[in-house]
């Protein structure tokens, strides 16, 4: 008897513990819109203030879940982009309705102005033309050293197929002996003939950075060979532009132009980047024009006796 009036009470006990906790969870449900446009928004964040309880909104906007207390109790609910609002729950048998509102900073006009030449560039007391990476790419002619013809007050003298002379302030030299040209701060003379050969023997369109072309004298800055102006060119950073690169160009006359271009960049145990090579292959061939007309004038027969 004794047994059956304590199993009574243990079953007792366990009936009214799970009907207060029955009676202890409360069911939250709502929608959460936005205030300007209503519609639903996908992803709020439903949360009890002051706790980790909560949940999202689904596609509809709707949320659902279940708190373990009684109403009164609030609400955080926020969202990127809008003001947080909280909410005070007193009657869970009705439908939360939510509206945010986005967070609108009003900022002053910010008017950008980009330049291809650097603000070194124009403090200098030169006139500077450049030729970004960009300009390059984007360049109509054949290659970049061609498009130096495009920039003001350039012309370029074809001596051949493979040999462009860049001239400046009115000169139309077939020899810009008066001209420096420069890859990455080193003089670009062939040697013998101290003028330099166009880009014959400069850097493959693949490695060039950028190209700043000074027109005018530039004795006092660069010597007496800087008379009719200073080509820069700067090549690429192996550090910065890694990889292979491969470009193929083909066209009249027989031309074929093929580089190659590898650069890569080593760590040491750090994982710092100490070390970094670049290998740059350039090849070229094409039929030149052959002086065999010896006329005077195009289509006027003579005695080549």
């Amino acid at each position: 008897m004794i047994r059956i009036v304590f199993f009574k009470s243990v079953m007792v006990a366990f009936l009214f513990t799970i009907c207060y906790s029955l009676h202890a969870q409360t069911t939250v449900f709502g929608v959460v819109k936005d205030e300007n446009t209503g519609e639903t928004m996908i992803g709020a964040s439903v949360i009890v203030k002051g706790t980790v309880t909560g949940t999202t909104t689904d596609i509809d906007g709707n949320f659902k879940f279940e708190v373990d207390k009684k109403p009164p109790f609030d609400l955080v609910i926020s969202f990127m982009g809008y003001v947080s609002k909280e909410y005070t729950v007193t009657d869970a048998s009705q439908k939360i309705k939510i509206s945010l509102g986005t967070n609108e900073i009003m900022l002053e006009a910010v008017e950008i102005v980009d330049s291809r030449l650097t603000e070194k560039q124009k403090e200098a007391a030169q006139t500077i033309e450049a030729m970004d990476i960009i300009a390059i790419k984007e360049t109509p002619a054949a290659n970049f050293y061609e498009g130096l013809g495009l920039l003001k007050r350039v012309d370029i003298t074809s001596a051949s197929i493979g040999f462009k002379i860049v001239n400046t302030r009115g000169f139309n030299s077939t020899s810009p002996v008066r001209s420096l040209q420069l890859i990455d701060g080193v003089d670009n003379q062939a040697p013998g003939l101290n003028f330099s050969l166009g880009n014959f023997l400069g850097a493959s369109e693949l490695d060039v950075q950028k190209v700043e072309l000074i027109v005018g004298a530039s004795s006092a800055l660069y010597g007496p060979n800087a008379f009719n102006g200073v080509l820069s060119m700067t090549t690429k950073d192996p550090f910065i532009h890694k990889g292979i690169s491969v470009m193929q160009k083909v066209g009249e006359r027989g031309l074929t132009e093929t580089a190659v271009r590898y650069a890569r960049a080593f760590k040491n145990k750090n994982g710092d980047e100490k070390f970094a090579f670049k290998l740059n292959l350039f090849y070229m061939a094409a039929n030149d024009w052959e002086a065999d007309n010896l006329a005077p004038v195009e289509g006027v027969e003579y005695d080549q006796t």
